[in-house]
């Protein structure tokens, strides 16, 4: 199971650790990742993605068919 967004396509970074003595060994900061079902009105359905919490924000602003047509017109989906 991969850790990417369904919609962003937001993956992990990478960077360091730093200890008290500025020793680095490499690190990844992940997305938070949620796994949300939502529900689209025009096709009577439900649907299950991996959405980070931005992209959630971002739905229960803008609605989930709106969401969805930006980011497929985008070419991100």
């Amino acid at each position: 199971m991969s850790r990417i967004c369904d919609l962003t396509g937001k993956t992990a970074l990478t960077g360091n650790n730093v200890s008290h003595s500025n020793v680095k060994t490499k690190r990844k900061f992940y997305p938070n990742l949620q796994t949300k079902r939502f529900y689209i009105p025009e096709e009577d359905r439900w649907i299950t993605l991996k959405v980070s919490t931005s992209a959630i924000k971002t739905i229960n602003k803008n609605g989930i068919t709106s969401v969805i047509n930006k980011f497929i017109k985008k070419g991100y989906v």
